[in-house]
């Protein structure tokens, strides 16, 4: 009897599968060719990239390498691990992607669970002033001076304290926490869990999607953040940012090819054959600051889709 209705229903699904024309398969084709090469021109310049950090560094300079490696070697990331001054980047940029992401989505999570509950003080007067700052800025000098006044200048912390509230996450949060039943937060206050209880217990672990999502934009912004290391930090090198290094070595490396090109004398040979290898210094270090990110977003990509589609929702 079993085997007979598995049978009929097979046959009706069978009957009512829509049949594709040729047209429907033309246009699938199309579809997967144009997808393909849209990805194809995403991947390229990263593919392009590397393979000029591994390849000879003469064939790189006279442009020789485009589409495969010549002479591959690693001598280039070697090389890079003897600039203190760029493990210095690295280390502030690593330690301000992880403590400011950190601190952003746990004060992302705590706001935006707060600005759910009814019985807050002045709540919707606290969610209009967040959201106008969305909207409003006071520009890049009243910025400055500002930071000027509260002492962040050349101190590490104007790279985490101004993150820590972000209200574009805080709203993508609450949208998130509206959707979770409120059954659950009742149970809980019922059985006498406090606001901040509930929140760790039962609202932290049922928000890890959007919280994830949160945190890739959080992690992505903190690691490619330049202006503010540009502007703030300029009384201290040992404070440069991995993307502010790397515009000090674009720039110096920009300085020295122009004075060659007008032709300054005194340059000597070590140091022309040094400038030849600029190019290669720029592909190198551009490739140290993207890899990171590149490593790091795929495992979390299943989270961000869940979450920004969950967290879009509500209004």
């Amino acid at each position: 009897m079993t085997n007979k209705s598995d049978a009929s229903a097979s046959a009706k699904m069978h009957a009512t599968r829509i049949k594709k024309s040729v047209g429907d398969h033309v246009f699938e084709i199309a579809l997967i060719v144009l997808f393909s090469l849209f990805t194809l021109l995403c991947v390229f310049p990263f593919y392009y990239l590397f393979i000029n950090t591994i390849s000879n560094n003469d064939a790189v300079t006279s442009g020789l390498v485009n589409f495969y490696p010549v002479g591959i070697h690693f001598t280039n990331y070697q090389n890079l691990l003897n600039a203190s001054d760029l493990l210095s980047a690295v280390v502030v940029t690593v330690v301000r992607t992880v403590l400011g992401t950190a601190l952003m989505v746990l004060t992302s999570a705590w706001a935006g669970y707060l600005v759910t509950k009814q019985k807050m003080w002045k709540r919707s007067l606290w969610y209009r002033l967040l959201v106008i700052t969305m909207y409003f800025n006071a520009g890049l000098v009243p910025w400055y001076m500002n930071m000027l006044m509260l002492g962040l200048t050349n101190n590490f912390l104007a790279y985490i304290i101004p993150g820590m509230v972000a209200p574009y996450n805080i709203i993508l949060v609450k949208t998130y926490i509206e959707s979770i039943p409120a059954s659950l937060e009742e149970s809980a206050t019922i059985d006498g869990a406090s606001t901040t209880k509930v929140f760790l217990r039962i609202i932290l672990p049922l928000s890890v999607p959007i919280l994830a999502t949160i945190a890739i934009f959080g992690a992505v912004g903190n690691w490619n953040s330049f202006q503010d290391s540009l502007l703030l930090m300029s009384s201290r090198p040992d404070l440069y940012t991995l993307q502010h290094r790397l515009y000090v070595y674009l720039n110096t490396t920009s300085n020295l090819g122009a004075v060659m090109n007008a032709g300054a004398g005194g340059v000597n040979t070590a140091a022309a054959q040094s400038l030849l290898n600029t190019k290669v210094i720029k592909y190198t270090v551009s490739m140290v600051t993207i890899i990171p990110i590149l490593l790091v977003y795929p495992f979390m990509q299943r989270y961000f889709v869940k979450g920004i589609m969950l967290g879009a929702v509500k209004g």
